[in-house]
């Protein structure tokens, strides 16, 4: 017995001491310094693919996910199709009491327009379609089956509040969704290793994510040549974004998520919004020095009078 102690004290020794060792140090470093005059709460973890080296500023503290929980919802549609439950070419009905304001388009279909599950899920994570969005979230079977596929998949906070039985406070506190940086990460980088779901999932749902409409926030400081898969979350006081880059040097992903945020504007220049592009713009160069690209010295003045 006290030999199998010993082994086992050594072997969560040897699991700590790794795990330290991966910890890129002077990156997290860097983004303390980037992050330390935001009036707000903010919190970030990054990982590298390919050194599978990790930096992280408040990981696993909850922050409210915004539109970033139409992840979970993309994931749970899979899920169910996966199951036998749903098909992506299933034929659905448009009705015009589902609209629902805020981002999206299907708010402006015609009532009963055809249209189909392919078409809810795109418009979800592309578009960030608030009324695909709820759609998705019914269709699955509601919140209580998301957060149980986020419970399986070992999550303890990742969780859909909006609609969901026993979770009004957390509504009253976070909103629709919440989440941590280090677990929002761990889904995408799950789906770039093909294994949510299974592969051919994994494949589909990376393929969505990797044409995002909101390309001015973290997205502008990348090459748009270099592919990336990402979803945004905003309301008034909460601005998060999650993003996978397919760098040259290797894959590299991140998390920023922030709340209550002093600067509630929706213009180019909002506090968080700028945190995000030059968090984004430095890890760029971080993992490609070698990479001379920079934005053009006209992209402000062509997004700047973007409002959303």
């Amino acid at each position: 017995m006290k030999t199998a102690l010993c082994v086992l004290f050594l072997f969560f020794s040897c699991n700590l001491h790794l795990t330290a060792q991966q910890t890129d140090k002077k990156l997290e470093k860097e983004l303390v310094e980037l992050v330390k005059n935001f009036e707000g709460d903010v919190g970030i973890y990054v990982y590298n693919l390919k050194t599978k080296k990790e930096a992280a500023i408040h990981a696993d503290t909850i922050f409210p996910t915004a539109s970033v929980v139409k992840v979970p919802i993309l994931i749970e549609v899979f899920n169910q199709i996966k199951a036998g439950n749903l098909q992506l070419n299933d034929t659905l009905i448009y009705d015009a009491k589902r609209v629902y304001g805020g981002s999206g388009v299907m708010q402006f279909y015609k009532d009963s327009t055809v249209t189909d599950l392919r078409t809810l899920a795109s418009l979800m994570i592309t578009m960030s379609d608030n009324t695909t969005s709820l759609w998705c979230q019914e269709l699955v079977g509601g919140g209580i089956v998301i957060n149980k596929t986020m419970a399986d998949l070992g999550l303890l906070h990742t969780r859909v509040n909006s609609r969901t039985e026993g979770r009004t406070k957390d509504w009253e506190t976070y909103g629709w969704g919440q989440t941590t940086p280090r677990e929002m990460v761990s889904l995408l980088v799950k789906m770039r290793q093909r294994t949510l779901v299974d592969a051919a999932s994994s494949d589909e749902m990376y393929r969505i994510m990797s044409n995002s409409f909101y390309t001015d926030y973290s997205l502008s400081q990348i090459p748009p040549y270099v592919q990336t898969a990402a979803k945004q979350g905003m309301v008034d006081k909460s601005r998060s974004e999650l993003v996978m880059v397919n760098a040259p040097s290797g894959d590299y992903v991140f998390y920023i998520a922030t709340k209550n945020n002093k600067d509630e504007s929706w213009s180019f220049d909002n506090k968080a919004w700028q945190l995000q592009r030059r968090i984004s713009a430095y890890l760029w160069h971080y993992f490609e020095p070698k990479s001379d690209w920079k934005p053009a010295d006209s992209f402000e003045d062509l997004v700047k009078g973007l409002r959303y």
